[in-house]
């Protein structure tokens, strides 16, 4: 307490201090005396109210704790006097158990005689019922059948309350209702066979599908009371529980597998189609049967049963069993794809499972798979494998039929263009196009890899159209008199490579969602631009077989003297190329551009062999004239036939050579091969050489010099236009050569 006034005294002059700072604060020490004072007795106040109310509390439990102790002394009175009383009645309870049999004989009794007359109209009731059953009477039938199962079921239950033990009395009542048993089974029997006939009956007598749901049901509730009296009693009636709903369901279950399984009228044996058929009627079959269970049976059925998506999972079930059963057989191709697209499409999509009468009442996207996952893969790799052995067989049949028409004597068709082709492209990519829509039917990634298939398939058939071509040309050079049309159909041959390219872009474009060529492509590219630059290369041969003595005929002494070996070269070329004519775009430019190259090079090359040798000026002067005019005999040729942009620079080959020999002041020679040098950087000595030698008149001191000073002042090639001495050889005279030359003249 002490303590206590000494802090209360220190906060009251911390208070004080704290009020009274400043000097003219002291004027009102009054007014703080008065607040103060209010302050303490407002807090004196407070204090004793809440002393006072905690006082009457403890009043109040005080009154309450006496009131109950002398509640607790009365009913431990009472207490007393209700043991005594108990004590004194155990001997009258022991007295009256003659009382309680008498009560329990006088229940059992009463019982039989009440059931009495039921007991005796057993027989006649067992008759009526079985009639009734016979007649589908099936409700009147069961309320039969109900009375006389109750008749039996209270006399045994009666009996097993008095003497469970008493196995002979159960005995002769089994007996004696031993037709009630069979009345049930014979009813039960009736009513699967209306559940069966489900989807008829709920058409024709929905009354009659409505009688029997209501008749399991009933049983149904007296199973439950049966089970429930077992848990208290420890008795059952015999038959039961009957579980008739479980039955029906399991029958609805058989009905539908039923249903879906008789769908197969024919077999593969009989009609190609078979699968088809029967997928088709499974659809047609399952859709007409779920769209009349949620109009017409649901009604027939409570609410509880969730009658249409019960039935919506027995067909999906069904058809599933069906469907893996199906995918199980040894399927062709064909049939595969039919099972694929309706397990795959067709099964969810609006012409089944989807259909806008069902959409309301079940969500198709929680539908388990028809198909396993793994199910599907072996049927798709099945699928690829047979197909993968097919198409290796359609292209190698249909290239024999291209083969077969290459020896025709009649000219290949032409499209609208003029163009000739054979049917090849178009039968090859029928094919093609065929097995992707059905690919695309399954899915778009497998549409992705029969396309990847067939493109593999494409390159594996090109280098073999590749090997064919090649024999076909080595056929009609061993008789270039057959086939009669060998020119015209390799133009075809070319122009399907130009086909094939752009119907592989047109099945890309229309069945593949990736833009990024794949080294297939390149492949399948690379490999027909050779097929058809060795066409255009076998037939830049047959023309140059036809101009090969003419060719042999340039720069000779007849050609010197006169002769119309390029005239009858370019009228030759002239009317190959109005069959070349038929070629595509860009083979036909390419080949002209090659054709014109290959003249001048040939021309070139008769230079180079020096056929002759001009023994003057004059000779010099007439052959650079002739050569001249040939050069632009070539050029007025290849510019009609649109040989390209190089045509003034090939033909001006010749010329320039032409103005080396038409220099009639050695001197200046040195100069005319300086400036036939910067021109074609890709000629080389021996072709230098080679001119001189042509010449006639050039020192070897000459040749030497112009020799040398080329080789230090080499220009180089950068291989950017084509090539015109590149591959001209020069031919080198051995001693052998040399020796038969001599020869030759002491002989003369």
């Amino acid at each position: 307490m002490e303590e206590t006034s000494r802090e209360a005294v220190a906060t009251a002059v911390q208070r004080v201090a704290g009020m009274l700072q400043r000097s003219d604060q002291l004027d009102k020490v009054e007014q703080y005396r008065r607040r103060e004072a209010r302050k303490k007795a407002s807090v004196e106040a407070r204090l004793k109210a809440a002393i006072q109310s905690q006082l009457d509390g403890v009043r109040t439990g005080l009154t309450q704790l006496h009131s109950a102790l002398l509640d607790v002394k009365d009913i431990q009175s009472s207490l007393a006097d209700v043991s005594k009383d108990w004590r004194q009645s155990i001997n009258t309870i022991e007295n009256l158990k003659d009382v309680k049999d008498a009560v329990v004989q006088h229940s059992q009794l009463a019982s039989a005689v009440e059931n009495l007359k039921n007991i005796f109209s057993v027989p006649e009731i067992v008759a009526e019922t079985q009639q009734l059953i016979e007649q589908a009477d099936l409700l009147q039938a069961h309320r039969k059948l109900i009375e006389l199962e109750c008749s039996r079921d209270d006399l045994m239950y009666e009996q097993y309350r008095m003497d469970s033990r008493n196995t002979s009395d159960m005995n002769l009542i089994s007996i004696y209702f031993e037709d009630v048993q069979g009345l049930s089974d014979e009813l039960a029997k009736q009513l699967w066979m209306v559940l069966q006939r489900s989807m008829l009956t709920v058409r024709r007598d929905p009354t009659m599908l409505v009688s029997v749901v209501r008749i399991i049901e009933r049983e149904e509730k007296i199973d439950r009371r049966m089970v429930d009296r077992k848990k208290q009693t420890g008795f059952i009636p015999p038959g039961r529980p009957k579980r008739w709903k479980d039955k029906m369901f399991q029958v609805l279950e058989g009905t539908v597998s039923t249903r879906i399984e008789g769908t197969q009228s024919v077999t593969r044996e009989a009609d190609k189609m078979w699968l088809v058929r029967l997928l088709e009627i499974t659809r047609k079959y399952v859709l007409d049967d779920l769209i009349v269970v949620k109009n017409l049976m649901v009604q027939c059925f409570p609410p509880h049963y969730n009658t249409f998506n019960r039935f919506f999972s027995l067909y999906h079930i069904a058809v599933s069993t069906r469907v893996t059963e199906l995918a199980a057989e040894d399927l062709e191709a064909n049939e595969i794809v039919s099972i694929l697209t309706w397990v795959l499409n067709t099964y969810k999509s609006v012409e089944m499972m989807g259909h806008p009468e069902l959409h309301s009442e079940c969500d198709i996207n929680k539908l388990e798979p028809l198909l396993p996952r793994d199910v599907v893969d072996d049927l798709l790799s099945k699928y690829v494998k047979t197909f993968t052995s097919n198409i290796t067989g359609w292209l190698r049949k249909a290239l024999e039929t291209d083969k077969k028409d290459w020896q025709k004597e009649t000219e290949p068709e032409a499209d609208q263009d003029g163009y000739y082709q054979t049917t090849l492209p178009a039968i090859v990519f029928q094919m093609f196009e065929q097995n992707l829509q059905v690919a695309a039917q399954i899915d778009g990634d497998f549409k992705e890899q029969v396309l990847k298939l067939c493109l593999k398939q494409m390159n594996t058939f090109l280098l073999r159209y590749k090997e064919e071509a090649v024999v076909y040309k080595e056929d009609h050079l061993r008789e270039r008199k057959l086939p009669q049309c060998y020119v015209q159909y390799m133009i075809a041959i070319i122009n399907n490579c130009q086909t094939f390219k752009e119907s592989i872009n047109s099945l890309k474009r229309k069945y593949s969602q990736s833009s990024v060529a794949t080294d297939s492509d390149a492949a399948i590219e690379r490999t027909l631009n050779e097929v058809a630059k060795e066409g255009c290369q076998f037939l830049l041969d047959e023309v140059f077989l036809d101009l090969e003595n003419h060719l042999n005929e340039l720069l000779t002494r007849k050609w010197l003297t006169g002769s119309h070996a390029v005239d009858t070269i370019c009228v030759t070329v002239e009317d190959y190329f109005n069959d070349f004519n038929k070629i595509k775009k860009p083979y036909n430019q390419e080949m002209t551009s090659e054709a014109l190259r290959r003249v001048v090079v040939e021309y070139v090359k008769a230079v180079m062999q020096k056929r002759i040798t001009f023994k003057n000026a004059d000779e010099r002067r007439e052959g650079a004239e002739r050569m001249i005019k040939e050069a632009d005999q070539f050029k007025f040729l290849f510019r009609k036939l649109a040989a390209g942009e190089d045509t003034d620079r090939l033909c001006g080959a010749i010329a320039a050579i032409a103005e080396v020999f038409k220099l009639t002041d050695p001197t200046l020679l040195f100069l005319e091969v300086t400036t036939l040098v910067s021109k074609y950087p890709d000629i080389r000595e021996e072709h230098i050489q080679a001119l001189l030698a042509v010449r006639g008149d050039a020192s070897r001191e000459m040749r030497q010099m112009i020799i040398g000073t080329l080789s230090e002042n080499k220009v180089s090639y950068s291989g950017v236009t084509q090539p015109i001495f590149k591959d001209i050889t020069v031919p080198t005279i051995t001693m052998t050569s040399m020796t038969s030359m001599a020869t030759a003249k002491l002989l003369k």
